[in-house]
């Protein structure tokens, strides 16, 4: 019998690629059924000109596409999976992780190939705190400029602008086809990518079978495995997208090798660990991890930053 399934997603060019990915994939494989985009207009897609930090809402691109889940609106939820929280809500849960795209944040510049040709006192924008941070720690000379908008707004944005440089996600550039804008693939040793980066999650209703059935379909298993370390590393820190943390896993074999940061708003103070052991072990991995930080004064250093973050927030309102 067949029955329309509905896939909820933001409205930016990019949840759309995502969305359309996750729908052509589903009508290849399940070809007696139908499926439709409904888009969600988020908290995040409103507040376009105030900076993420200053929001300080962790559901800022998810909470009203999941109400939506929950109240029956729509059978699956696409999203960048490092938009996620770090905990489902109640009667939620992630069925499927896709492929991942190269998870490295990427360097445009009209004039320079890599940020380390650029002469000191350079601007670059980017509204991450997690890329400002490691972005300082390795060239301090650098003037960060907040930047917001999806990612062809942002490259229009700077395109316009006089700025030096701007940094943004590789998958996003990709996914778009707009890889010739890019100067330099940023390697891990000098930015860490956001949990998740790159990783596409489709969200359900839990306890739906049915649908669950569908999403498995689009399951990758490696993917999921790194992913779980990254997010029991975030979980175990209780940060989000307005505190610097940063977190990359990869599978060698049987091996699974997770690194992670924890890093002061301006760059000064930069804790990074690595950690290693098997597949399997990949919750308890990230917690271990995290608390290797913890340890050597992470969360000393997060609640700094969140009382700073907070003070800005209430001088600026």
């Amino acid at each position: 019998m067949t029955r329309k399934y509905v896939i909820g997603t933001r409205g930016s060019d990019l949840a759309l690629w995502q969305a359309n990915l996750v729908r052509t994939r589903l009508e290849s494989l399940f070809t007696e059924q139908e499926f439709e985009i409904k888009v969600i207009r988020t908290t995040g897609d409103q507040l376009l000109d105030i900076a993420l930090s200053k929001i300080g809402d962790k559901g800022l691109f998810t909470r009203q596409i999941e109400t939506a889940l929950l109240n029956g609106e729509i059978d699956f939820a696409v999203h960048s999976l490092k938009d996620l929280q770090t905990v489902q809500p109640d009667g939620l849960i992630i069925g499927a992780v896709c492929d991942r795209e190269t998870a490295n944040d990427v360097f445009i510049s009209k004039t320079h190939k890599s940020i380390d040709e650029l002469p000191a006192g350079a601007r670059v924008a980017t509204g991450s705190l997690r890329r400002k941070s490691q972005l300082l720690n390795f060239r301090p000379d650098l003037e960060i400029v907040e930047i917001r908008g999806n990612v062809p707004t942002r490259l229009k944005k700077f395109q316009e602008s006089d700025l030096d440089g701007l940094i943004l996600a590789y998958a996003g550039i990709f996914r778009l086809g707009l890889e010739k804008s890019v100067s330099q693939l940023i390697p891990f040793s000098v930015m860490l990518p956001a949990v998740g980066q790159g990783a596409v999650a489709v969200e359900i209703r839990e306890g739906d079978g049915e649908v669950l059935e569908l999403a498995a379909k689009l399951e990758s298993g490696p993917t999921r495995v790194c992913i779980t370390a990254e997010r029991s590393f975030l979980r175990r820190l209780e940060g989000g997208c307005q505190v610097p943390i940063g977190a990359y896993a990869t599978i060698d074999g049987g091996n699974l090798h997770l690194e992670g940061m924890v890093g002061s708003l301006d760059g000064n103070v930069i804790f990074r660990e690595s950690i290693s052991g098997g597949t399997d072990e990949a919750e308890g991995l990230g917690t271990r991890l995290a608390e290797q930080l913890i340890e050597k004064g992470a969360a000393e250093l997060l609640e700094e930053t969140r009382i700073k973050i907070e003070s800005s927030s209430e001088a600026t309102m």
